[in-house]
């Protein structure tokens, strides 16, 4: 394994502020949790090293239900990474899957982006609805004021920082409630693969994001390229790439992966995440007239992506 891996590609950002080495930090735990169990990171991370390349991480995803009682979604979440630094930069509808969604940015130009999504349960038919408030109503407190407070105000060498690390990660890595049944989670799942994904993996990365424009070398230097390499290195991809060639963005994936979820009764196996390319081309702001690099996302082509955690017997 690389010196990268093991430490993770968020640990070569420069940056003079305690608060955002913390938010580095605090991604590679994530991604160090997620390349465990997505097998396909490493045949990446093999074709770009074989390549001369380099990997830079374009986005996080994360996962949440939209409930009310108890109130929680993705501010829930969100507010974490707001006492870093991100701000909401984007904000997208997604009616056919019942789902809103929100792009968060770091004002440093090389922290990636991050997607949280949320699914409005109260859509959903009564039955589905009251098994998913069932296991809802155990969700444990959500971080306090007091942990707020304290990422905002971290400063060099602070002797809390380590524990506050731990403390965060495991908002992200312990199921918030109690372990439902696998039969809630099938029946949950019939109706909505998203709502079934949530209640068993909870707050867990969902996805991270490889961006093909840091490839920087010419056997990789387009999202085609990079999945024949990954084809070749025998990793299964999503068999359609969203967005046309020369278009802002375009984007596809790996298969999902499947684990053993820990549920009351015993493992499940289901369907986990899977590892996104997305290559980012130039465009013109209609309402400034400049051209950059297109930065947010575009709903339809997400609304393809959330299929990639989809089980042959689920619902949307």
């Amino acid at each position: 394994m690389s010196s990268a891996s093991t430490q993770g590609p968020h640990a070569r950002i420069e940056t003079d502020s305690p608060r955002h080495r913390f938010a580095l930090r605090l991604f590679d735990r994530l991604w160090a949790r997620y390349r465990e169990r997505v097998s396909y990171v490493a045949d990446y991370e093999k074709v770009v090293a074989d390549a001369g390349a380099q990997f830079v991480n374009d986005h996080i995803a994360f996962r949440t239900l939209a409930c009310q009682t108890p109130a929680v979604g993705l501010f829930a979440l969100a507010r974490i990474f707001e006492a870093l630094d991100y701000r909401p930069a984007g904000c997208y509808f997604f009616p056919d899957k019942r789902l809103t969604a929100m792009h968060y940015a770091h004002p440093h130009p090389q922290f990636p982006k991050l997607f949280l999504s949320e699914l409005h349960v109260w859509e959903l038919t009564p039955g589905v609805r009251e098994l998913i408030y069932c296991t809802a109503a155990s969700h444990r407190p959500l971080v306090s004021d007091e942990l707020l407070s304290q990422l905002t105000g971290l400063e060099e060498d602070d002797p809390s920082e380590a524990t506050l690390l731990d403390t965060v990660v495991d908002t992200f890595h312990t199921l918030p409630w109690r372990p439902p049944t696998p039969a809630v989670v099938e029946a949950v799942n019939a109706e909505s693969q998203y709502a079934a994904w949530v209640l068993a993996h909870g707050y867990n990365v969902n996805h991270f994001t490889a961006l093909i424009n840091s490839h920087q070398v010419a056997s990789l230097d387009s999202i085609e390229k990079t999945i024949a390499a990954l084809q070749a290195a025998g990793v299964p991809m999503k068999s359609e790439i969203e967005g046309k060639p020369g278009s802002k963005l375009r984007q596809t994936a790996t298969a999902a992966v499947e684990i053993d979820v820990p549920l009351e009764g015993g493992d499940l196996p289901w369907s986990y995440a899977y590892f996104e390319l997305a290559e980012r081309n130039d465009w013109t702001d209609p309402e400034t007239g400049e051209t950059a690099r297109f930065e947010g996302f575009l709903g339809p082509q997400a609304t393809q992506l959330f299929e990639m955690t989809r089980r042959p017997e689920s619902g949307k």
